[in-house]
């Protein structure tokens, strides 16, 4: 078996794909292959959100997208006999698994895209506190110990709104340059957390059973977090890109427009941390040739908005309710 570390490259912070001959392919994927579970492990426990998920894109890409004809537009003008193997579709439109010694596609965007591949946490946190034991009877103690070991092990809870969010914007901004200027792939999708979280991926079931929309803080925290991550990721764009062409260009309006709007958010309510990013962000000049400086911005901007995760609840940012999506705006399935 090939050396893992040849395979993957983990929650890549910027989910790179590299480039090549579709038989010498290193294909860098967000998940080690070797340690990912599949959708039937999470919905052993979890089986109300994995019906919600069979109804959503995140699903129905495993089959689709190779039927596609744009997606074998793109694929032919990248010289890619197949879209499921060894092709730059794998780290974003699929979650591979290792299958008879071979790394393999096995499902779409599935659980452990966004909370990480579960080989090593999946039994302690599905671990209540022994055999007899359920979620509702377990012991605070238990509990907060399950945490901390799972999280330990690679699990992102969904509390851990960054890390997970940063999963989301690692694929809808498209980092693949040549996938974009030669391929004719779009440059990055026009992505919002709460808007997409809320529509049709939305699997608020554990504690309440109905899926609801998650609680007004949550919806702030969510949007405060996603507008940072956007400019953070539209930088990282920025900084990689080397030709002045559609990625370019694409990704330098984004990170304008990503910018101002912080800095327009930062009017609304009271964070220092938002104008600390806009001024980083403004330092650096969207242009070629730039990356180191680029590159260091994004890790401000990152910086940042880590620790508004972690620092705020939103419950006192009720000035950003006027500025977040109305229900009807939530992603649904079409």
């Amino acid at each position: 078996m090939m050396n893992a570390r040849l395979l993957l490259t983990g929650l890549a912070l910027f989910g790179a794909l590299i480039m090549g001959s579709d038989q010498g392919r290193a294909q860098q994927l967000h998940l080690d292959p070797a340690k990912v579970m599949g959708p039937d492990a999470c919905g052993e426990c979890h089986k109300s959100s994995i019906e919600f998920w069979k109804g959503s894109h995140h699903f129905s890409t495993f089959k689709a997208l190779p039927r596609k004809k744009e997606a074998r537009s793109i694929a032919d003008k990248m010289g890619l006999k197949r879209i499921k193997a060894g092709s730059d579709c794998l780290s974003c439109h699929f979650t591979s698994a290792m299958v008879k010694g071979k790394v393999k596609p096995i499902a779409g965007i599935t659980c452990e895209s966004c909370h990480g591949a579960g080989r090593d946490w999946i039994k302690v946190h599905s671990d209540f506190g022994g055999k007899d034991v359920k979620a509702e009877n377990e012991t605070a103690a238990h509990k907060a110990e399950r945490y901390a070991k799972s999280e330990a092990a690679g699990m992102i809870r969904p509390s851990k709104l960054y890390k997970v969010a940063q999963n989301c914007y690692s694929c809808h901004t498209v980092p693949n340059e040549k996938l974009v200027n030669k391929g004719g792939h779009a440059a990055g999708s026009k992505f919002e957390l709460v808007a997409w979280s809320q529509g049709e991926v939305r699997h608020n079931v554990w504690y309440s059973k109905k899926n609801q929309v998650s609680p007004i803080a949550r919806l702030r925290m969510m949007y405060l977090v996603g507008r940072a991550l956007d400019l953070e990721y539209a930088l990282r764009g920025v900084a990689k890109a080397t030709k002045k062409a559609d990625y370019a260009v694409k990704m330098a309006k984004r990170a304008k427009k990503a910018r101002k709007r912080i800095k327009a958010i930062a009017k609304l309510i009271e964070a220092p941390e938002l104008m600390a990013m806009y001024k980083a962000a403004k330092a650096a000049k969207l242009k070629l040739n730039n990356e180191a400086k680029l590159t260091a911005a994004a890790d401000t901007v990152a910086r940042h908005a880590q620790a508004m995760a972690d620092k705020y609840d939103g419950s006192t940012f009720a000035g950003l309710d006027p500025v977040l999506p109305k229900p009807k705006k939530y992603k649904r399935k079409k």
